[in-house]
């Protein structure tokens, strides 16, 4: 099975360099120009799991057709959403600068909880549990081409637990608009390869 994980087009947020979390904001008009040229490379897929925001849903749309051509073939995976940035959401390093609790969750790796927000492990572990969901249905239903549209967490989360080579979670960390492609070898890892957009390579 060819699997794709690409991150969403890019948000006003993401262009800002903020924590885009839990807000649920459109993507720019620019980036959905990107992505329709990202899936004339793709292709068509049997299928296509998305997050809930907007800027997913909206992303696989520019990606693989409109709604209509996706009817069927699309579903909203819930624990695919982004981390809760807690009291960080939405603001940028510049706004964070000088705070204590954005200084301690810097000094750790970016390994503790935000602050009223979502710890990293139960993000990963809710993540590689809806990925592990998704794929038993693939298999399933034998589809041979499989795209998840998601978060740039949500990507990092699976390929750090399923991605071969093995690396790091911060090593599959991707631009807007970009991810990665690959097979599936063996219990849902993946021998993966980059995605690039024409705008980025």
């Amino acid at each position: 099975m060819e699997v794709y994980f690409i991150r969403h087009g890019a948000t006003k947020g993401n262009t800002q360099h903020r924590y885009v979390g839990r807000t649920d904001e459109e993507i720019l008009p620019e980036a959905w120009t990107e992505l329709e040229k990202t899936g004339k490379t793709l292709g068509r897929m049997d299928y296509i799991f998305v997050s809930p925001y907007v800027r997913c849903i909206q992303s696989a749309e520019a990606l693989f057709g409109k709604s209509q051509e996706l009817q069927g073939k699309t579903e909203v995976i819930e624990n695919f959403r982004e981390m809760d940035f807690g009291v960080f959401e939405y603001k940028n390093y510049q706004e964070l600068n000088g705070n204590p609790d954005y200084q301690r969750f810097i000094d750790s790796g970016g390994t503790i909880a935000f602050p009223k927000g979502e710890e990293p492990k139960d993000f990963k572990e809710r993540c590689i549990r809806a990925y592990v969901q998704c794929m038993e249905k693939a298999k399933k239903q034998n589809w041979n081409r499989v795209a998840f549209v998601v978060h740039g967490g949500t990507i990092m989360a699976i390929l750090e637990k399923y991605g071969l080579p093995k690396a790091n979670y911060f090593d599959y960390q991707v631009r807007n608009g970009e991810g990665f492609a690959g097979k599936v070898v063996e219990e849902n890892h993946v021998k993966y390869r980059k995605i690039q957009n024409e705008k980025n390579v």
